[in-house]
């Protein structure tokens, strides 16, 4: 299995994975070990699409035996015009055509006697945290996303099979649950808000829930509805971790609007000191896109204005592409790639001296963290509650490990900041 793109993509390849392996298949460390590759695309973004068919080459050439699916696999012609020799393609989460597909391609021959299947499926992320998916799709009709297209409209997990997940994900080993969906915030409003076998499906009574469980809790993708607010004292308590993923995209209104996005950005920065009053902890993640259609440089700078209000954490940036099927496509006043570059190159300096700046003010402070890894040297990487894998900072322990752990929840004062990373000593 190759799987690309977001976490979201990675829990439907562990998901395949685990249906496969319950069906008597192995699974393969290698291409020259495997009867068949399953390759698992992106198509967010062209440049995805273009490491998505770079992917489907590498396994025809290594293997020769490929199965796609995914976000591109919603566009099968674009796939086998580049690549004919693939077997099949299927789109995003058609679990059961991947399934038809591998059988057609390597029939199975299962065993009992040998074939056993962890009670908590099959995991491509670390032991100790897991990635939970609430719901697929999304019903927002911003001009530049595709996803609606490829993945349709929200569709709601019920409550009590997400809690039923949880639980066997905490009881196998993991620390530290990160709840994924394409708009978290839109948890159960599809199914009304059902309630059944004690849980319901909104996204305030979820996290709760979850954080019954006594392992972190991370809430990604949390489009800033005014129930969010709802949310903030649960991390005051401690029961879900202070930590909100809210894709912003960008402040002033006229962008905004051109991006069929709420155009409230002043408001969003009451709500921001709002949450911080309530717990002053709390970290923000964002992402934003630059040189979207029709950006003057005003409006530019009222995201630079902006950011420097809002004083956020952690900080993504894109430089706005075309992506095919995408409505923004027919916007007019395009800008050159130089300017995207440039206002980037800005952002992104702005975002650094304000990581920086958090960051140091951390220096002397006690920090819960959770340990990644710990390499032959004795270093610990680790994360702070402020940081979620792969996307975030880390905080390294340079001595004293030798009795840790990785999973480990640990207790260290910083004694050091970089711009986006922190060193800190066991207590």
């Amino acid at each position: 299995m190759v799987s690309l793109g977001c976490p979201k993509a990675l829990v439907d390849s562990e998901r395949i994975l685990t249906r496969l392996r319950a069906e008597g298949y192995g699974i393969s460390p290698d291409y020259a070990g495997a009867d068949a590759v399953i390759v698992n695309t992106c198509g967010f973004l062209d440049s995805a699409k273009a490491e998505s068919l770079e992917a489907i080459g590498e396994a025809l050439r290594e293997n020769g035996r490929v199965i796609v699916t995914g976000c591109l696999g919603a566009e099968p012609d674009y796939i086998t015009g580049a690549h004919p020799r693939v077997l099949a393609v299927t789109g995003p989460h058609q679990y059961e055509q991947v399934l038809d597909a591998v059988h057609r391609a390597v029939p199975p021959a299962p065993d009992p006697f040998i074939d056993l299947l962890p009670a908590s499926g099959v995991r491509l992320s670390p032991r100790h945290y897991s990635y939970l998916k609430i719901s697929e799709g999304c019903n927002h009709k911003c001009k530049f996303c595709i996803i609606p297209d490829m993945r349709g409209r929200l569709v709601s997990r019920p409550a009590h099979a997400v809690i039923r997940e949880a639980e066997k994900l905490v009881e196998s080993g993991v620390r530290e649950l990160l709840v994924i969906s394409q708009d978290t915030s839109a948890y159960g409003v599809d199914i009304k808000h059902a309630e059944a076998n004690g849980h319901r499906a909104h996204i305030t009574d979820l996290a709760r829930d979850l954080g019954s469980l006594g392992a972190w809790v991370r809430l990604h993708y949390v489009y800033p509805y005014p129930h969010v607010r709802d949310l903030i004292p649960l991390m005051a308590e401690g029961l879900v971790l202070p930590y909100l993923d809210i894709p912003f995209q960008h402040a002033h209104p006229d962008t905004l609007r051109r991006m069929a996005r709420p155009a409230a950005a002043a408001r969003t920065l009451d709500e921001i000191a709002a949450w911080r009053a309530i717990c002053p902890d709390i970290a923000l993640r964002s992402t934003f896109i630059v040189g979207y259609p029709g950006e003057t440089e005003a409006e530019f700078q009222t995201l630079l204005d902006w950011l420097g209000e809002a004083q956020l954490d952690r900080v993504g940036c894109f430089k706005y592409e075309n992506v095919a099927g995408a409505r923004s496509n027919a916007l007019p006043d395009q800008l050159p790639e130089e300017v995207k570059q440039e206002r980037w190159d800005r952002f992104m300096e702005m975002a650094q001296a304000i990581s920086v700046e958090q960051l140091a003010a951390k220096v002397g402070s006690r920090q819960a963290v959770i340990v990644d890894d710990i390499d032959e040297d004795g270093v610990a990487t680790c994360r702070t509650m402020a940081d979620a894998p792969e996307i975030d900072g880390n905080l390294f322990i340079d001595e004293g490990t030798e009795a840790l752990k990785v999973g480990d929840i640990v207790t260290v004062e910083v004694d050091e900041a970089g711009d986006y990373d922190l060193w800190g000593v066991l207590v």
